[in-house]
């Protein structure tokens, strides 16, 4: 079987795989195969950067203990390496990128990649506003906002697929602590809460009753039996009914009667979908019927955790601050905080 081995990268991989490689790396990409020079310079600056990832602050700072580094950021220092390792190539793209564009400001300070990645990490983390973190960083607040959206696009890219995505052996998979063995996925929608709009319209658009602010994003989450996130529907107004997010996110696509969702009364009447039994008019349900909600119940409490633990980042837990309607950058942030809350429950998964 044919291998490669990038000398630039030190990275490797099957030769079915190398234009995908050639195409993203900036050793290997066609504009550079006939400028040495720029390749020299681009390994110097390179250099210089990984130099920078330790000595520049914060992560000269947060990088000194896993209890400093978990509460900047909400991860462990061997977390955020592993997310770095994730999207290197591309902050370091970004990085050149920025250095190119200011190369006649040098008075303009720059972030290293890790920087970039764990200022972020801590924004989604707390929430600080960008003049906050523009204090602290010494950084115009513009410059702020800009490298704030792209990092989350890079991560986006890089981390949300390779920590979130589907099984393609679910219907295979043995259902652990599942009421039966075809309930496979566990759905449920959480809200993201937003201040009051000005206008009427927008204001019955957004409006959910149980956003602290009665006006929220809304947002579908799922899970496997395993307790982690599976797959993350785009962002809806608050007033969108839970089965119109479920039938348009393309969750409906991988069920069938080996894969069936659990969820809660607001999915009732959509097939492979298994919800509570709802009391019969003017009868009580009988025990078979108390006995399938205690189970269905008690398997959906994963899900409502895991929403729980999603509200630990600031920047869904809180109020948002940002455009309301702007639903890409929103669906976006949700999707990396789903990634990161996935990699935390790895690690410190849902009592079973």
């Amino acid at each position: 079987m044919l291998t490669w081995t990038c000398t630039g990268s030190g990275k490797s991989g099957l030769y079915a795989n190398y234009h995908r490689h050639h195409n993203n790396c900036i050793y290997c990409s066609s504009e550079l195969e006939d400028k040495p020079q720029k390749v020299e310079e681009k390994h110097a600056a390179i250099q210089q950067f990984r130099t920078l990832n330790d000595e520049q602050r914060p992560w000269s700072e947060w990088r000194c203990s896993d209890e400093s580094c978990k509460q900047h950021t909400g991860h462990d220092i061997e977390q955020v390496h592993q997310l770095y390792s994730m999207c290197e190539q591309a902050l370091i793209d970004y990085c050149l990128h920025r250095t190119k564009e200011q190369s006649n400001n040098a008075n303009t300070p720059l972030l290293s990649p890790m920087n970039l990645l764990v200022v972020t990490l801590w924004y989604l983390k707390h929430y600080h506003s960008e003049r906050y973190i523009s204090s602290e960083l010494n950084l115009n607040r513009s410059t702020v906002n800009y490298f704030l959206s792209e990092v989350v696009n890079i991560l986006h890219a890089c981390v949300y697929p390779e920590l979130i995505s589907i099984p393609a052996d679910i219907g295979n998979r043995r259902t652990l602590h599942g009421p039966q063995q075809h309930h496979k996925l566990i759905v449920d929608s959480t809200c993201i809460a937003i201040p009051e709009p000005y206008e009427a319209e927008q204001r019955r658009a957004y409006y959910h009753g149980k956003s602290p602010t009665n006006y929220a994003f809304k947002v579908q989450v799922a899970c496997d039996f395993h307790h982690q996130i599976v797959h993350v529907s785009d962002c809806y107004h608050g007033s969108v009914h839970d089965i119109t997010i479920l039938r348009e996110s393309g969750l409906l696509e991988h069920v069938n009667d080996s894969v069936q969702i659990i969820g809660d009364k607001g999915y009732i009447g959509e097939e492979y979908v298994v919800t509570p039994r709802k009391k019969p008019h003017g009868r009580e349900l009988t025990n078979e019927d108390k006995e399938f909600n205690y189970e269905i119940n008690s398997a959906r409490a994963a899900i409502e955790n895991i929403n729980q633990r999603l509200k630990t980042y600031g920047i869904l837990g809180g109020v948002y601050r940002g455009d309301i309607d702007d639903f890409h950058k929103m669906t976006r942030i949700t999707k990396v905080v789903s990634a990161l809350c996935n990699m935390n429950l790895n690690k410190h998964p849902v009592r079973k």
